[in-house]
């Protein structure tokens, strides 16, 4: 049988080779049909402590490790910048292309 495999947010770190992963999904409302956000924590696996407080990451399942940890970081999923930081930096880059192309005017 394959083994799960789930995206989310590490949420901590504090804890040696562990880390402590969100995974949200939606789920529809049966009586209002409007898409609620549902959210289960898992503790994964991390041997290097590679991973910090807001990366994305995968993880999959695997045999029991501790008591409650049955789950082990695969890889990350997208790096850990913030959507704003990147949006902010994409807009300045384009920026930078339209003025740099537009032709100065000279009266």
């Amino acid at each position: 049988m394959p083994r799960r495999v789930m995206q989310g947010v590490v949420v901590s770190d504090a804890a040696d080779k562990t880390v402590i992963v969100r995974v949200d999904r939606r789920v529809q409302h049966p009586m209002y049909k409007k898409y609620v956000v549902r959210s289960k924590k898992f503790m994964a696996h991390d041997e290097a402590n590679r991973f910090k407080v807001g990366d994305v990451v995968r993880i999959r399942e695997c045999r029991p490790l501790s008591k409650r940890k049955r789950w082990e970081v695969v890889t990350d999923g997208k790096p850990s910048v913030q959507p704003f930081e990147a949006l902010t930096k994409a807009l300045d880059r384009a920026l930078e292309e339209v003025t740099d192309e537009q032709p100065s005017v000279e009266p």
